[in-house]
């Protein structure tokens, strides 16, 4: 399945403790960054999330935001007033220092007042992987609908791709006889140049050969058969990558370290190679045209592969 790196995702879990909710936000990156914004009190919870992360997502720069509001016990209702006085005063003299200082929400006060206990671990533990759990899916599930709007753009630009292909191998014997007419267009020149008697010097059959020798010369050194095989095996490739099928029978664990998107930049540098010997060997301007074409598309499908996991 092709996945984008870029997406968010979010969910919430409730309990008789309270609610816990996690986001989720990813951009492109060429490894996997996992970064966890979590307050103090749910640290317990960063590694069990890293672990689930980690077995889904192979790349990306991962940002996960966790808040959590407790639920007020009955224990709660009783509070010791002098601990909140003495809350009070302490706000009061820090702010003297640090007027932007933000008073403490209601229900850190009621835990601290009321003597309450940190949160229970494997309470809150639990509630972390519930709600993590279902914000990864929903990150999934927007990561592969971006995935396939970008496979559609890459479809369309290995469709050109193929029929530029298919032009270039079609204009191919145009383009030698066209040469051919040309060569003894010259040939013949040269020789009336060097002397007006210069075919009566010289027989139609060495002339013939000379024009057949230096065509066959031109058609080697304008071979792109092997060139425009090449590409239309990428381009194959690159639908059945596109498709979801070249990693369907490995491993989940090597599966990650030949990511789609790793595969994909790899294939748009052979790609690209086999476009600039095609330039290189272009025997006609149409030929140097197709070669810029093909150039342009295979720039554009790398770049919409760089947002590819």
């Amino acid at each position: 399945m092709i996945r984008s790196m870029t997406a968010f995702g979010t969910a919430k879990a409730e309990t008789d403790h309270g609610t816990l909710a996690i986001e989720i936000r990813s951009v492109n990156s060429r490894f996997l960054d996992l970064n966890f914004r979590l307050p103090e009190d749910l640290r317990m919870v960063e590694s069990p999330l890293r672990d689930m992360l980690s077995r889904e997502i192979a790349r990306g720069k991962v940002d996960v935001r966790a808040n959590y509001v407790r639920k007020l016990t009955a224990g709660a209702a009783s509070v010791d007033t002098e601990a909140l006085q003495r809350i009070s005063e302490l706000l009061k003299t820090v702010r003297e220092v640090l007027p932007d200082v933000p008073a403490p929400r209601l229900n850190e006060l009621l835990a601290d007042a009321s003597g309450g206990a940190g949160l229970d671990p494997e309470v809150w533990t639990a509630m972390a992987v519930e709600a993590g759990g279902r914000a990864l899916a929903d990150l999934q599930a927007t990561r592969e609908r971006e995935g396939l709007r970008l496979a559609e753009i890459m479809k369309d630009c290995a469709r050109e791709m193929s029929r530029i292909v298919q032009e270039v191998e079609n204009a191919l014997p145009a383009v030698l006889e066209d040469h051919q007419q040309k060569l003894a267009q010259r040939l013949k020149d040269a020789l009336l140049a060097a002397s007006p008697d210069g075919f009566a010097m010289i027989s139609g059959e060495e002339l013939s050969a000379r024009i057949a020798q230096e065509t066959s010369l031109f058609s080697l050194r304008i071979d792109v058969a092997e060139e425009l095989a090449r590409l239309r095996s990428h381009i194959e490739e690159l639908g059945h990558i596109l498709a979801g099928n070249a990693t369907a029978k490995i491993p989940a664990p090597a599966r990650k370290s030949g990511s789609a998107g790793k595969r994909l930049d790899f294939l748009f540098q052979e790609m690209k190679r086999e476009a600039n010997t095609l330039g290189s060997k272009a025997g006609a301007l149409s030929m140097t045209r197709a070669a810029i074409d093909l150039k342009l598309l295979i720039e554009q499908m790398r770049e919409q592969a760089q947002n590819i996991e």
